[in-house]
């Protein structure tokens, strides 16, 4: 039955587990829990909320009060999205080569997201984060030691999965690692519930900081003194930072581990497009990963076998990485043969031609007051530049992006708009536009009077100097300065077919 929640933090949990039926071998199951169908799409959700609510019951966490914290994306995407619904400014600090989505995302939600240089790695990202809290006296998540992180799964993850394996039993449990908050939490109350579960930790083959036995440095308050000595970059993005979390170690010293396993990057991203290609489940590359742990572990399980397979996150934030690297945003050569199919709606094929226009359908001349409105917009010196536009045309908003780039101020004139809906003004100031000009598409951009053109026409402006000239004669100030391709404003599906 659908429920009525008070607020979108009381969605988080009770994710989905989902057997995969053509990924598994014969003779083994395999499961997998789809931590995407938190609200914001990841595990992380589940501790964000965790984190926030234990620091408002220990009175470390004031109303009002800034909340920091270093993230690879996932974690901060959850904060902001708990922080905005209880109304706590969030700032966040990330290492710069992260997909670009996490940090839009955030920025989305209301967080400020502060970048720190790749050659730094997370630890560099980490020790931003305490520096801004000690400057400014803002709350400091710890997400790699706070114990409500690792509580979260051990109060909600872990009886789900052991109400999903009540009747059937669950032999493996496989998951990687990030700041261990899942590992600590949910193992420790296998091992006490289900001691027959084994728990498989994976991590990426060439960066085994966890495999290698060797233990993280510390400084006092618990926070890494260094990247581990065997670190390497690798492709799973909020898996395996480059040094070992505290709640991580926690489960390595309470021995909840039975086995942990190299995964490479190239199997990550193979696995993470056939369970969407094969199994239409949209993850990331560390769930990829985790999978491909599962996958390992199934070839040598006992017939009958159930392992359970943690997913943490949505492909969605990962447009921008190696995931996505060979999924074209053109037409591929067998897509193009498919629009060839068939005659009409083809870029290779002219458009068909329109019917004559009968007598009935030429448009009447337009009316005085709308002449007299375009004269006076484009002649308003107070206003040089005037943009004739639709509200959410996307050439109209590929030159405001353009003016706003270069600084330039503009009047806006959107003729489909509710302030020219009465009486048809914006259809009628089009008209008188389509007399003066002959040109009916929108928009089309006038400065000093002087008629310009649409988007195109400004952009070849911009390039042979056209542009700047005009400015200059009518006393525009501008940001001569910005250097970029005009063209490069456009909607980007121009260039995808």
């Amino acid at each position: 039955m659908t429920k009525i929640h008070p607020n979108i933090l009381e969605t988080i949990g009770n994710t989905p587990i989902v057997k995969l039926n053509k990924l598994a071998p014969d003779g083994v199951n395999v499961y997998v829990k789809i931590e995407s169908f938190n609200p914001m799409g990841s595990v992380k959700d589940r501790l964000a909320l965790s984190v926030i609510e234990q620091a408002e019951k220990d009175g470390t966490l004031s109303p009002g009060q800034t909340v920091v914290e270093a993230t690879s994306g996932n974690t901060g995407i959850g904060l902001a999205m708990v922080c905005a619904q209880k109304a706590y400014p969030l700032v966040v600090t990330m290492a710069e080569n992260f997909s670009v989505e996490r940090r839009r995302m955030m920025r989305f939600l209301g967080a400020k997201v502060v970048l720190t240089p790749a050659a730094l790695k997370g630890s560099g990202m980490l020790a931003k984060a305490v520096e801004l809290a000690g400057e400014h006296g803002w709350f400091l998540v710890r997400q790699f030691e706070n114990e409500a992180n690792a509580d979260a799964h051990s109060r909600t993850t872990a009886p789900e999965i052991l109400d999903a394996f009540a009747d059937i039993g669950l032999d493996y449990w496989v998951t990687g690692f990030g700041t261990g908050g899942t590992l600590k939490g949910v193992s420790r109350v296998l091992k006490k519930t289900s001691p027959m579960t084994k728990i498989v930790v994976c991590e990426p083959d060439n960066s085994p900081v966890l495999g290698s036995g060797i233990p993280q440095e510390r400084l006092a308050d618990g926070t890494p003194a260094d990247s581990h000595p065997l670190f390497r970059p690798h492709l799973m993005q909020g898996w395996s930072p480059d040094f070992i979390p505290r709640l991580t170690e926690d489960a390595v010293n309470a021995d909840l581990i039975d086995d942990v396993m190299g995964i490479a990057g190239d199997d990550a991203l193979r696995l993470s497009r056939e369970l969407a290609q094969r199994e239409g489940i949209f993850v990331g590359i560390s769930a990829g990963a985790t999978l491909a742990g599962a996958l390992a572990v199934a070839k040598n399980a006992t017939e009958g076998s159930n392992i359970l397979c943690m997913l943490p996150d949505t492909g969605e934030r990962y447009l921008s990485t190696p995931l996505f690297e060979d999924i074209p945003a053109d037409m591929t050569p067998e897509e193009q043969e498919i629009s060839r199919s068939t005659p009409n709606f083809r870029f290779d094929a002219p458009p068909p031609a329109p019917p004559p226009e009968s007598a009935d359908s030429v448009t009447e001349s337009a009316p005085a007051d709308a002449v007299e409105f375009l004269r006076a917009a484009t002649h308003d010196k107070d206003n040089p530049v005037v943009l004739f536009a639709l509200e959410w045309c996307e050439f109209c908003w590929s030159v405001r992006k353009m003016f706003a780039h270069y600084e330039i101020p503009y009047r806006s004139i959107d003729l489909d708009s509710v302030a020219y809906q009465d009486g048809n003004k914006g259809g009628n100031i089009r008209a008188a536009i389509r007399e003066q000009t002959g040109l009916k598409t929108i928009p089309q951009i006038y400065i000093g009077g002087q008629h310009i053109g649409g988007a195109t026409e400004l952009f070849d402006a911009a390039r042979d100097g056209e542009l700047k000239k005009l400015l200059e004669e009518n006393n525009v100030s501008w940001n001569d300065s910005a250097d970029r391709d005009p063209y490069s404003f456009l909607p980007q599906w121009l260039h995808a077919r």
